[in-house]
């Protein structure tokens, strides 16, 4: 199984070098790991003590911050060491200012892995949610320094828990400490064999209710909004927007609507404004004058929509009708009652609020036309489900805390071998 593995690690640079030809992704892929061990060897300062964050992406970039953040201020003699798997992490975050050092994460070979440890020489690993590279497992537990797994999830599908993942489980054990988001987890790794593991919940919560105690204003925004109840659809695909241009076609005037598509593509957008028929601006072109008879705002820049929540009276949640539903903790942050696709067994949450009332799966826009006639009949209606949303929000916190209070017994009893580097 090493060998099928260290193999399919090959292939699948191999596979990213070909494709970089047409795809402008695979291509940020691949030249980011350009010269990289030597950009690393020659950057990372080998006298400081490093502590070593790697996120697979973006999302799991903010499910780490929390803690990257608080490490950073209990450690502020720790020089920190951001990797990235993914250009959408990277080429985003590559300027963050808490990191020391930010890096693609090289391939998963065993020569990789062996001279990247022994350049960086971290005096902790900790790796966000469920990026797991094997051969980085095992030279790092090899060299006895501590790896930590944060807001992991696990689930029966997993490779490693059948029948033929037994390489990929025992690989798994060397891991010292996974910090998982529910009992679920738990179980099924204690079931395998595996029972350093705690629940302490999940570190998003923490991030998102960061963002929501100081958001961000938008004056225009809180114009456009006047006296009418906001919708607002975040992360949307094109089925996603679809079921809004019904909705909007079939109540314009009750509501007004922002849309926040997952991609900003220009005639993907000019496509959505074609179809709505109504009048859209733009964000970035949203000013004094055009804010006052617009009906819909498309947002067709990056980095506003956990802010624009707080504007809200109900959201919806795009993916729901593809992969996956998208953050639902970002509008939940502002108590805000939440629709989203029937994809969304995956992710505890959306089954969490499903359960309290506070959230909603919708399977055609009928479901969200009655959902929205539920909750907007009475204002009793929408108030009791945003409270229930408030409620489940205030007893998820504290993650990063605990974590915290972990790490510090890690670091404290760091292992002979690397204590006298």
């Amino acid at each position: 199984m090493q060998r099928s593995y260290n193999f399919s690690i090959k292939m699948y640079v191999l596979g990213a070098r070909l494709t970089a030809m047409w795809n402008k992704k695979a291509a940020k892929w691949v030249e980011g790991r350009k010269d990289l061990l030597e950009r690393i060897e020659s950057t990372i300062d080998k006298n400081a003590d490093i502590a070593w964050f790697h996120c697979a992406s973006l999302g799991e970039f903010e499910q780490g911050r929390p803690v990257l953040e608080q490490f950073k201020k209990d450690y502020p003699n720790y020089k920190i060491l951001l990797t990235f798997f993914s250009p959408s992490g990277y080429e985003i975050r590559k300027n963050y200012p808490h990191a020391d050092y930010i890096f693609y994460l090289p391939a998963d070979t065993q020569e990789n892995a062996i001279r990247f440890v022994e350049a960086v020489n971290p005096k902790i690993a900790l790796f966000v949610k469920y990026d797991f590279w094997f051969n980085f497992i095992q030279t790092l537990h090899d060299k006895n320094i501590p790896i930590v797994y944060v807001s992991a999830v696990f689930r029966p599908d997993q490779h490693f828990f059948k029948p033929k993942g037994k390489w990929f489980l025992e690989k798994l054990k060397l891991v010292n400490l996974f910090f998982v988001q529910g009992k679920d987890s738990l179980r099924l790794l204690n079931k395998h064999g595996i029972t350093q593991v705690e629940i302490v919940g999940d570190t998003r919560f923490d991030r998102v209710i960061e963002i929501a105690s100081k958001p961000q204003k938008f004056p225009l925004i809180e114009q456009f909004k006047g006296e009418r109840k906001l919708i607002i659809a975040g992360s949307t695909w094109a089925k996603d927007n679809l079921m809004m241009t019904l909705l909007i076609k079939k109540r314009e005037d009750e509501f007004k609507y922002i849309i926040v598509p997952h991609e900003i593509d220009a005639v993907e957008i000019e496509k959505l404004i074609g179809k709505i028929e109504l009048n859209c601006v733009l964000f970035s072109q949203l000013n004094e004058e055009n804010v006052k008879n617009a009906d819909v705002i498309i947002v067709d820049t990056i980095g506003q929509l956990a802010h624009l929540y707080q504007y809200a009276d109900l959201a919806y949640v795009g993916g729901g009708f593809d992969k996956g539903i998208h953050n639902i903790l970002e509008p939940a942050a502002f108590h805000i009652p939440i629709l989203f696709g029937p994809n969304f067994q995956k992710f505890q949450e959306a089954g969490d609020l499903t359960n309290v009332g506070g959230a909603f799966a919708v399977y055609a826009f009928r479901n969200i036309n009655h959902k929205i006639n539920d909750l907007f009949f009475e204002e009793s209606q929408l108030e009791a489900a945003r409270g229930r949303v408030a409620t489940y929000m205030q007893e998820n916190t504290g993650a990063t805390t605990k974590i915290m209070e972990r790490l510090k017994e890690i670091l404290d009893t760091k292992p002979v071998e690397q204590a006298t580097n």
